[in-house]
């Protein structure tokens, strides 16, 4: 079983002033621990489980790009992309270029999205749930046909595009993997067995529920179940000395049990790389182990 740390918050100790030096020693520790993915949120303004909205908050894909050049191996992705902020045409050429500079190591993680705060605040369409559904399937057809081969137009309900273009395209053949994040059981989970890689649910006392419905459209859409990289946000609290670890690891064991293949989630106090540090030699090695 897998770890990836997510870095939902960017007010720390040192302001904006060491916020670079300090994201990129998060990121090379978290790298050298073993976490296999590195994410970030993709929000303009701070969400409200995290703190207030007038926090720190750094752009994803920027970020994501400073990121790859202070790693080596981890996989880089935001958990997850809004599809209200990007034409779809730039969320894959942005993705496209991450993995190109990276050597291969993007993921295209994305959702309906649903921050109306935000999406309000700094002008963005805020459309419809029905509607941001459309929009995410037509996203998710999009970069497919990007990704692929030839530069054919694009025709959908929301998007008309005369020629998809993409050079170079991304290192990853045939494509990077697509994450579709949530756990709407009509559409979300549709998505992710219809067109994704991966999907990313909330650790609830639904996620075995979640997983039956997935392992059920899977069938519908004729998907190999085991083809889809269960991942699932939560949480990687060792406790401010490492008091939790154990529990963490527990924790891990039934979720492997559930056969969820990796856990997504944010570090308590980070940036105090010790907790980094602890998670790769007490936490990861136990998570490994029951792959």
């Amino acid at each position: 079983m897998k770890l990836g740390l997510q870095i939902p918050d960017f007010t720390w100790a040192g302001g904006a002033a060491t916020l670079g030096t300090d994201l990129a020693a998060v990121a090379k520790t978290a790298d050298e621990a073993g976490f296999e993915y590195l994410a970030l949120m993709d929000h303009f303004f701070q969400i409200p489980q995290v703190g207030p909205s007038e926090h720190d908050m750094l752009e994803a894909y920027t970020a994501l790009g400073y990121l790859a050049a202070h790693t080596e191996r981890a996989k880089l992705l935001t958990v997850i992309t809004g599809v209200l902020y990007r034409h779809p045409g730039l969320l894959a050429k942005a993705i496209s270029t991450l993995d190109v500079l990276s050597g291969g190591r993007a993921i295209l993680g994305i959702g309906a999205g649903w921050n109306e705060e935000e999406s309000r605040g700094l002008g963005f369409p805020f459309p419809p749930t029905a509607e941001r559904f459309e929009l995410l399937e037509e996203n998710l057809q999009y970069v497919l046909q990007m990704w692929g081969d030839g530069d054919g137009p694009f025709t959908s309900k929301h998007f008309q595009a005369e020629r998809l273009l993409n050079v170079p395209q991304p290192l990853q053949r045939p494509r990077p993997p697509i994450m579709v994040g949530g756990g709407g059981e009509k559409k979300t989970l549709r998505f992710v067995a219809k067109y994704g890689d991966a999907c990313n649910i909330f650790n609830s006392p639904e996620l075995e529920h979640k997983l039956d419905v997935l392992k059920q459209h899977c069938e519908n859409e004729g998907r190999d179940y085991q083809e889809i990289t269960k991942t699932v946000y939560h949480i990687l609290d060792v406790g401010p000395s490492g008091e939790k670890t154990g529990e963490l690891v527990k924790e891990l064991e039934r979720l492997h049990g559930l056969g969820v293949d990796a856990a997504i989630g944010a570090v308590p106090g980070v940036p105090d790389l010790r907790l980094i540090e602890k998670i790769g030699t007490e936490v990861i090695p136990a998570a490994n182990a029951l792959s």
